[in-house]
């Protein structure tokens, strides 16, 4: 009897094509009923997510690449601003370099003129004692002449002599 059963179930009637139809048709409509739905629901839901996902890691993709050339603009600026820094301070230390060395050219002129000046009179000074004591010698000298009782004329012509002797300096 297994094997009848086992026989009718293969081989094709129209009873059991007519229930294995409605059995078929059944479970498709549970099937879109409850199953369709929520699984197209669930795929729809999903391709959503991932498109969603998608979208937001353009959208990331395009804020990191304006990120990374809004830096690169701004390293730019910070290299030329740190070029003019280093441009200005050389520039300064130069004009700081060029005002001292000015400044110790004028003193060191000034220390020359004084010098200088201080020779000069130091030199007019013994010139002045020079003549001092000639003068004080040519007295000396005039007093002896003058205790030796030599006339007028011969004490003129010594004195004249001497004078004539004397440097202009």
């Amino acid at each position: 009897m297994a094997f009848y059963l086992a026989q009718s179930l293969i081989e094709p009637t129209a009873g059991l094509f007519f229930w294995k139809a409605l059995a078929f048709a059944i479970f498709l409509f549970l099937l879109y009923k409850f199953g369709w739905g929520p699984i197209t629901e669930a795929l729809d839901e999903r391709e959503s997510r991932i498109e969603d996902s998608m979208t937001r890691a353009e959208q990331a993709l395009e804020e990191a690449k304006a990120m990374q050339a809004e830096n690169e603009k701004k390293r730019r600026q910070a290299e030329r601003e740190a070029q003019r820094i280093l441009r200005e301070a050389r520039e300064a230390a130069e004009e700081l370099r060029e005002e001292e060395l000015e400044k110790t050219r004028d003193k060191i002129s000034r220390m020359r003129d004084q010098a200088q000046a201080e020779i000069r009179r130091e030199k007019q000074g013994a010139l002045e004692d020079l003549r001092d004591e000639v003068a004080d010698l040519a007295i000396e000298a005039a007093r002896k002449v003058v205790q030796a009782d030599l006339d007028a004329d011969r004490h003129r012509q010594l004195v004249s002599n001497f004078i004539d002797e004397l440097p202009k300096n």
